[in-house]
């Protein structure tokens, strides 16, 4: 009595059970459903209380804002800073100056993102979505995201499942799931409920948004729609994912810091000395000052790394490479791992038999995916295959007992109906075999229970054959039989048969079996299935790309390794990995989804830099190897093209998404997006991103010295008392005209010789090695010595001081024109003749350098401007001599200490 009691007091506990682990009526139960679906005013009700079925859309920053982040840099703080003290002292002219280069710079980088974006949206395919639902016991076509948990789904072949649910009848029902799970064979479905830990890939009673029905046809109830669903578990998996800064982001913010504080230290110790040594007036000091730090403030830097990286974006985008973010060029060149998914990118997704097994031997298939092109070989000898007599009747039944049928659409073969047969009817096709000659009495279709399909045919000759294909161990066991080498029946030995299914399932290859049998009458059914005819195995497998093996091999080479990380079981992927050299001439590593599961952080790091192939793994193991990597120290690029890749593409260094096949989410993840779908593209990519990070490291060694050179004029200027050489708006000229002619014509230079040869740079290297500050330091001093040399003996020559200006300005452009030819090559002697005119682009500005040079001279409007003067011929041997000079012991210093 007591128990009695007690039990009546405690509520009794909701079952919290996944809808896979529960029988299909008490899910009905659960969401107070049934077979005949809800009625529309509950339907209603539901949709007010939990909204739509679709994703949430990701926030989209705005113009403005998109705009105003070009801002956010220490050293355009610097320049905004210049800009109001200038106009604070009433120089309006040096304030607009200022301001217009600050905005430039802003322009430049927001119109290059939006380029990025339009290249992006010119390759996204957007999918409308319907669903055939039950509502008040009638089926109706409606938008799926008027769907609602407790709906009754009908599903066909062809279909784009709506939302999440848990079937209730199948009927020959397989579902593609290779973006969700990446397996590259369709799952066949079933109601039975699951283990309640089993894993996406094993929920065989349920359907996911987003997957696709290949084949057969069901129904379900609604188990979960919008963000509750698998893909809306990972759309909120990819919204929590931090991206990380690139290399060259995280250099350039230290160096942009770093160069910040020693101006302002330098400017504050002008202002002292200024103020107690010479007693300078507070305003030309504080002019004085501002010349300094716009003088060293490398203001044409920002453009000059968004332009090299823009035209970088426009070389990939040539190379079927669209960049939706610009820092991601230049991240390529340092990538030191990259994490590929399986299906559709280092494999075609598409199935090809590439064995056939059969008394007489093993048959090796050559040729590529669905198009029907290869050839026969046995032993290494090429073989006809309609006239090897086992060989022949295999090809006969994969062929005539088939749905499916292969399609050409432009110059891509595909297959409408199952990938396996498409597989099979390829194969008989490069055998040269035609099936329109037979007719098909009966047939029992494919079923899951049973895993064959059985087909009645009447021969063109007029007999008539049962023929079987399917599950090896389910045709065996209804065979008596065999077909020998002669074409003659003989008794069965199913131990060659067992060894040769093993030796296939070893190599990773999916092995269906030909069966067949003479017959005399015109029904089929089970009972007819029996004393049939072995004939022999095709192995199936979704081949390597060709080109991403050379692909991966290009990477080793340049000291990339390269692991796959694919949902597919651990054989498969293994053999995938062995096929295309992952390893290298080492061993594969393979670890499982269970293994990282149960990985410590410390563990999972060791596993991840060991490991060359990951199989069955989840969204979650994909995230978590990814930042494994980048905790050991790696740059990672992650490549992929389902759902299931998207957090980890968005945590990885670089994101390389599929443009043809990938999904939305996926390519909304990615920094890159691949146009062709091909893995060798990256290899490409890398070498334009490696060539770009040299352009960028030229640009920064040839840009600096101009800096350090005005820098050092305005300091020596004011420490000894002197005339300011050079005026705030002569000092941004010279940068502006220096940065968009001469460093701009160094975003063209094409790659290093042996630039895939050498190993990825180190991520933590700085920017500005040893041997970097010492050349901006030398060329600085000699330019800004020479610079400061013209001036003063201008001003013994008792010309005006405008004149004198406009000489010193000369000096310091024409010693950085003659700089660039040094710059194009850091240890090489650019003088080499083979080397000199590789580059036109860099002859051009430096003729557009010229024009403007005068123009700055000799043109009225640009004298008021900028405070110059009109100088006579001889006044330009000199600078043009000084640069001349200045290459030649830059030359020498190369030969001495860079080699």
């Amino acid at each position: 009595m007591s128990a009695a009691k007690t039990s009546s007091t405690v509520p009794e506990q909701p079952d919290l059970s996944p809808a896979h682990a529960l029988p299909a009526s008490e899910l009905l139960d659960r969401h107070q459903s049934s077979a005949e679906g809800l009625s529309q005013a509950e339907a209603t009700k539901r949709f007010k209380q939990h909204g739509a079925n679709a994703l949430p859309e990701p926030p989209q920053p705005g113009m403005v804002q998109r705009f105003f982040k070009h801002f956010h840099d220490t050293l355009i703080y610097i320049l905004l800073a210049a800009a109001a003290i200038t106009a604070l002292l009433g120089h309006w002219l040096d304030t607009w100056v200022i301001l217009a280069v600050v905005l430039i710079n802003a322009t430049i980088g927001f119109v290059q993102e939006g380029k990025a974006e339009k290249a992006l949206a010119g390759i996204r395919k957007m999918l409308s979505l319907h669903a055939t639902v039950k509502r008040d016991g009638n089926w109706q076509q409606l938008d799926a995201d008027q769907l609602v948990v407790g709906d009754i789904v009908r599903l066909r072949s062809g279909d784009k499942v709506p939302a999440d649910m848990r079937l209730l009848d199948t009927n020959n029902l397989r579902i593609e799931e290779s973006a969700l799970t990446g397996e590259s064979v369709p799952t066949e479905k079933h109601t039975q409920a699951v283990a309640t830990d089993a894993g996406v890939g094993d929920r065989f009673c349920m359907a996911f948004s987003g997957t696709l029905v290949a084949a057969g046809r069901g129904t379900a109830v609604v188990t979960a729609t919008g963000a509750n669903t698998e893909i809306g578990r990972i759309n909120a998996m990819l919204s929590s994912v931090q991206a990380i800064a690139t290399p060259l982001t995280r250099q350039m913010a230290q160096f942009s810091k770093w160069l910040s504080v020693v101006i302002v230290a330098l400017a504050l110790l002008m202002l002292l000395i200024g103020h107690l040594l010479h007693d300078f007036a507070t305003g030309e000091l504080f002019l004085a000052a501002i010349g300094f730090a716009v003088a060293a403030i490398p203001e044409g830097l920002p453009a000059i790394l968004t332009i090299t990286l823009a035209l970088g974006v426009q070389k990939m985008a040539q190379r079927n490479a669209i960049t939706r973010r610009l820092n991601a060029v230049e991240t390529l060149g340092s990538i030191t791992v990259i994490c590929s998914d399986k299906t559709g990118t280092l494999t075609r997704n598409e199935m090809t038999a590439s064995q056939v097994v059969t008394q007489a031997g093993n048959y090796q298939v050559s040729g590529l995916g669905y198009q029907p092109e290869g050839a026969f070989a046995l032993d290494g000898e090429a073989v006809t295959a309609l006239k090897q007599p086992s060989l022949a009747a295999l090809i006969e039944v994969v062929a005539v007992a088939n749905d499916s049928q292969l399609i050409q659409q432009d110059e891509h073969w595909g297959v409408q109906g199952e990938p396996t047969e498409g597989a099979l009817l390829c194969l008989a096709e490069k055998a040269g075999f035609e099936r329109e000659s037979y007719q098909r009495l009966a047939v029992i279709p494919f079923e899951s229970e049973n895993k064959f399909m059985a087909s009645l045919e009447q021969h063109p000759d007029g007999s008539q054959h049962i023929l079987l294909k399917g599950a090896p161990d389910r045709l065996l066991e209804r065979c008596d039989q065999q077909l020998n080498t002669d074409g003659e029946s003989e008794p069965l030995d199913s131990g060659y048969w067992q060894q040769q299914l093993e030796s296939l399932s070893s190599q990773g290859l999916r092995v269906l079996a030909a069966a067949r049998k003479p017959a005399n009458h015109s029904e089929l059914g089970m009972d007819n299935l029996t004393g049939m005819q072995f004939i022999g195995l095709i192995g199936i497998i979704d081949p390597p790309r060709p080109e991403a093996i050379e692909a991966i091999a290009r990477c080793h080479q340049a000291g990339i390794r390269v692991k796959m990380i694919t949902g597919d079981h651990a054989g498969t992927a293994e053999a995938i990995g062995k096929a295309m050299a992952l390893a290298g001439d080492g061993e594969l590593v393979v670890v499982t989804g269970a293994e990282i599961e149960a990985a410590s952080e410390e563990a999972l790091q060791e596993l991840a830099i060991r490991g060359n192939v990951f199989a069955r793994t989840s969204p979650e193991h994909k995230l978590r190897l990814v930042k494994a990597l980048q905790a050991s120290g790696e740059v990672v690029a992650m490549t992929g093209d389902g759902v299931n890749d998207a957090p980890a593409l968005k945590r990885a260094d670089v994101g390389i998404a599929m443009g043809i096949k990938g999904t939305e989410a996926t390519k909304e993840a990615a920094d890159i997006v691949l146009a062709d779908d091909n893995f060798s593209t990256i290899a490409k990519a890398v070498e334009e991103g490696r060539t770009i990070y040299d352009n960028l490291r030229k640009a920064i060694l040839f840009i600096l010295p101009t800096n350090g050179a005005q820098g050092l004029v305005m300091l020596v200027a004011v420490l000894f008392g002197l005339t300011l050489p050079l005026t705030p708006v002569q000092i941004l000229w010279v940068n502006m005209v220096v940065a968009v002619t001469l460093a701009l014509a160094l975003a063209f230079e094409p790659a290093e010789p042996g630039v895939m040869k050498r190993p990825p740079r180190d991520p933590k290297a700085a920017i500005l090695s040893g041997m970097f500050l010492w050349r901006i330091s030398l060329v600085s001093l000699m330019i800004g010595g020479v610079s400061i040399l013209m001036f003063l003996w201008a001003m013994a020559a008792e010309v005006d001081l405008s004149t004198a200006r406009t000489l010193a300005v000369n000096t310091l452009v024409m010693a950085q024109a003659f700089y660039l030819i040094n710059s194009r090559y850091l240890a090489e002697c650019s003088l080499k003749f083979s080397l000199l005119f590789a580059n036109k682009m860099a002859w051009l500005a430096m003729g557009v350098l010229l024009v403007l040079q005068l123009a700055f001279v000799y043109l009225p409007f640009m004298q008021q401007l900028f405070g110059t003067s009109a100088l006579p011929l001889s006044y330009w041997l000199l600078p043009i001599g000084l640069g001349l000079a200045i290459m030649l012991i830059i030359e020498l210093e190369k030969k001495w200490l860079w080699r």
